[in-house]
């Protein structure tokens, strides 16, 4: 009800935004540089973040600008399940037939990357996403995976994403020889306090305002409340931009900021 009230064309807050649009944070830029660079070596990768950090946005912006003739990129997402549910999804994915024993299915994977590589020139990448909730044994699978023992150089890039409780799971020595392979960590961080304004009026503009929307107080209530996690930002931005429509003001203030607080509990 906002949008008529502060004359934008549409809520600045929502989850849809496209990867070229995202606010270039300096974790995020961080995460750009060094996500690039795995691409190259075509290793094995771990980002982690907190939840509404923003990890997997941040790694779709960079995915989404590869050249689709150069690179396949599989995504995946699965938070239960076993070897066999794993395979299963990457296999529908990459536009396979779904074989019915695990060990078919890996043949199948790995022959499909080796057909990617040596015949299409395609560069395969596997991003699995909440990687933290994959069980032990799916984890060693996915190492597996990557294993060409007869090539000089890595055929498959592996890109986990999920959150901080994965970076010490692979400190167990169940997963030393994965977590050796891995050569490139980053956590992305929330948005620092000074990144806050920049933030809140790139999302404005984005939806056409011209000015704006929050008073300095209202940021500093805004940061307070969500610690930077951009998630959580949006959500009581959204609430608090409401409460200020309501009100009939102008620009939100931190009293807009703490009524909204209960409708993001």
């Amino acid at each position: 009800m906002y949008r008529k009230h502060f004359a934008l064309m549409h809520h600045p807050f929502g989850h849809e935004i496209a990867p070229e649009d995202l606010f270039p944070s300096t974790s995020s830029r961080e995460l750009e540089v060094r996500l690039t660079h795995l691409l190259d070596l075509r290793g094995i990768g771990l980002v982690t973040g907190d939840t509404g950090s923003g990890k997997t946005c941040a790694c779709r912006k960079v995915l989404t600008r590869l050249h689709t003739g150069l690179y396949r990129v599989v995504y995946v997402s699965l938070s239960t399940g076993n070897v066999m549910d794993l395979y299963k999804m990457i296999s529908w994915e990459m536009g396979l037939a779904v074989e019915r024993s695990r060990a078919a299915l890996h043949r199948q994977i790995k022959s499909e990357v080796s057909r990617l590589c040596t015949d299409a020139r395609v560069r395969p990448i596997l991003v699995v996403d909440e990687a933290h909730h994959l069980r032990a044994e799916v984890l060693e699978d996915l190492r597996l995976l990557t294993n060409y023992q007869m090539d000089a150089e890595n055929r498959l890039c592996l890109l986990f994403l999920g959150q901080p409780e994965l970076r010490r799971r692979l400190t167990m020595a169940v997963h030393e020889a994965l977590a050796q392979r891995i050569i490139m960590r980053v956590h992305l961080t929330a948005l620092a306090r000074e990144e806050l304004s920049p933030y809140l009026t790139h999302r404005l503009q984005l939806a056409g305002a011209t000015q704006p929307l929050f008073e300095p107080a209202a940021e500093e209530a805004l940061y307070q409340a969500t610690s930077g996690l951009p998630r959580k930002i949006n959500l009581l931005a959204h609430h608090a931009l409401m409460a200020a429509a309501l009100s009939r003001a102008r620009i939100a203030t931190a009293d807009h900021v703490q009524a909204a607080l209960p409708e993001v509990a």
